[in-house]
């Protein structure tokens, strides 16, 4: 079965083959830095990076592109709060999102472009789309895209020029021909500081957010490339204007060919953002949650599919991790295991996600392999179920490491969990049951679960 994919554009399921054999160009739109990345973010961190090692599984070569936002309304306005300069808060927290990124195991991108190093392309196309009479100069200073002089608007969202005109996202007239139009660069404001300000042909000022994408997607993939990502939230406005923009400027008049969009991280029924205040930090969710078990939680959905975020999903998702982990404890892959797609549970696997990156029947693979490999204890199980996990992101931790890593131990260490262990096989030597099981009772008490063997006692968290 080849790889097939949701593209957003004709709103079908379609074969994938790339434009140029054997190599996927993808662009995903990043995050704009102003402050620490919430959990939402890690969905679409995630459903990519999910993409990505994919394509690389099939035996693809990868440019995966992700941009970072480094001038926006946004970001001047948290610097200007904490009286510091813009790049030293991009800076700041591009490192914070680096880190957090690390955490979940997300692989970086083949390159991270800020808008700040691509003005210069911006303003080239600016000047195209004016040629063209695609955009005009407001009365305000502006630069504006003039949407109804493109044919194809609309053809992302699937909706009309008259339905778009009543949305609610559709800016109001001010110094516009039409409230559709959108800004492509901005004109500088007195009350603006002088590092969120360029000279340009147009005067001086700054780029619109939409125009930034289109940028840096000609200038590191080309004009034409294979799949172009984001949230769901971006499908309309950002992402219909950067197809009108970009195939109104390109020469060959195309732009992305597959289009994939992400389902969105909800929280009491609304998507997480910080524009709402009801949202997550990945750093608050990593003190309480490793960061394989926040990859395992967005993992068990379809990257397509609306997720609601709960501490209890998240303990449920830590519990079917540990599932799996038991299962591999004490049964060690062997080494230079060599994964076999002709293998039936590998060749299910991967249809699963040559369907439009099926992880949650992936991961159920995964399950029946955890429940032969507690039953027969084969390493080519374990070697199988290791491999597989490994096309995820999953499974590459000692498994002792994991069982007994996460959650809080009620302020115990490992040398005073030992020294429990010790104090109870000594009263079991001592035939003092009643103290022994006091000791297991205590260790539980505190997260910790006792397993006994031929070969001794070992723990993990429960």
């Amino acid at each position: 079965m080849n790889l097939r994919i949701h593209n957003t554009l004709t709103r079908t399921v379609e074969p994938f083959a790339p434009i140029v054999p054997g190599h996927v160009r993808m662009y995903v739109c990043g995050i704009t830095i102003y402050d620490y990345c919430h959990v939402g973010h890690a969905r679409f961190l995630m459903a990519f990076d999910v993409v990505s090692r994919w394509l690389r599984t099939l035996g693809y070569r990868v440019t995966y592109v992700r941009n970072i936002t480094d001038i926006d309304d946004k970001i001047i306005r948290r610097a200007l709060e904490r009286g510091i300069a813009i790049r030293q808060l991009t800076a700041e927290m591009t490192q914070a999102m680096h880190e957090d990124v690390a955490a979940l195991g997300i692989e970086a991108p083949t390159f991270e472009p800020r808008a700040t190093e691509h003005v210069g392309g911006m303003l080239s196309m600016i000047a195209t789309l004016e040629a063209k009479g695609l955009a005009y100069r407001s009365a305000d200073g502006d630069v504006n895209f003039a949407v109804r002089k493109f044919p194809g608007y609309g053809k992302l969202s699937g909706k009309s020029l008259d339905q778009l005109r009543a949305g609610e996202r559709v800016a109001v007239l001010g110094a516009k021909q039409d409230p559709l139009d959108f800004v492509l660069w901005k004109a500088a404001k007195a009350s603006e500081p002088e590092d969120a300000k360029w000279d340009s042909p147009f005067g001086r000022g700054r780029p619109g957010w939409h125009i930034e994408c289109s940028a840096m997607c000609k200038a590191l993939l080309g004009e034409e490339f294979d799949i172009h990502g984001g949230g769901a939230d971006l499908t309309f406005p950002h992402h219909e204007n950067e197809i009108a923009q970009s195939e109104g400027a390109n020469e060959s008049g195309r732009f992305a060919r597959v289009w994939m969009h992400n389902g969105l991280l909800n929280l009491d029924n609304e998507k997480m953002s910080k524009s709402l205040g009801n949202f997550f930090t990945i750093r608050d969710v990593l003190e309480r949650y490793d960061g394989e078990t926040l990859r395992f939680f967005f993992l068990r959905a379809h990257y397509r599919s609306a997720l609601a975020y709960s501490d209890a999903s998240l303990a449920d998702a830590r519990g079917a991790l540990r599932r799996l982990y038991t299962a591999l404890d004490g049964t060690p892959a062997p080494e230079g295991f060599v994964l076999d797609w002709a293998e039936p549970r590998a060749a299910a696997f991967r249809d699963a996600m040559n369907d439009d990156f099926g992880t949650p029947e992936a991961v159920a693979v995964l399950f029946e392999l955890a429940t032969e490999l507690n039953r027969t204890r084969s390493g080519s199980t374990a070697g199988l179920l290791k491999a597989l996990g490994a096309t995820l992101g999953l499974l590459q931790q000692p498994p002792r490491a994991f069982l007994q890593g996460g959650a809080a131990t009620g302020g115990l260490d490992e040398q005073a969990i030992a020294e429990r262990i010790a104090a109870r096989a000594a009263a079991k030597q001592a035939r003092d049951f009643k103290l022994a099981d006091a000791i297991r009772d205590e260790l539980a008490a505190q997260g910790i679960a006792l397993k006994d063997s031929a070969q001794g006692t070992v723990w993990v968290k429960s």
